[in-house]
């Protein structure tokens, strides 16, 4: 029994336009520009929604292997994008918990800090 090649044109070019999406937003983090983080994530929502109704256009066959292959190369790229939306949020955590704590710092007149006021400050 021979293996039926599937119509996957409409898979490839999802795959490709999310594709497209994917490497922007994480170039964009890697060379830290403003990033329009909705932006990116409602652009790769209507691509999983184009990639999905591909899939389901196949009607459970099996794509050939070149888009097999770029099934694999799209999954890397998903992996490398996590990677940069994780250090993207990592780091707006650390300046997120940096400016917290200089508000609580100038807010407080150090009454209840277990910390001795600077010197040139009179705490009354």
């Amino acid at each position: 029994m021979s293996s039926v090649s599937l119509p996957t044109g409409a898979l490839n070019e999802a795959m490709e336009r999310i594709g497209a999406v994917i490497d922007s937003e994480t170039a964009a983090l890697r060379e830290m520009r403003v990033v329009d983080l909705q932006d990116f994530n409602n652009r790769k929502s209507r691509g999983l929604l184009d990639l999905m109704r591909a899939i389901r256009a196949l009607d459970g066959g099996r794509p050939d292997e070149v888009t097999a292959s770029r099934l694999k190369a799209l999954k890397a790229k998903l992996a490398t994008n996590q990677a940069a939306l994780a250090m993207h949020l990592s780091a707006a955590r650390e300046i997120t918990t940096l400016v917290a704590q200089t508000i609580r710092d100038s807010e407080s007149d150090g009454t209840y800090s277990n910390r001795m006021p600077a010197p040139d400050k009179n705490p009354w």
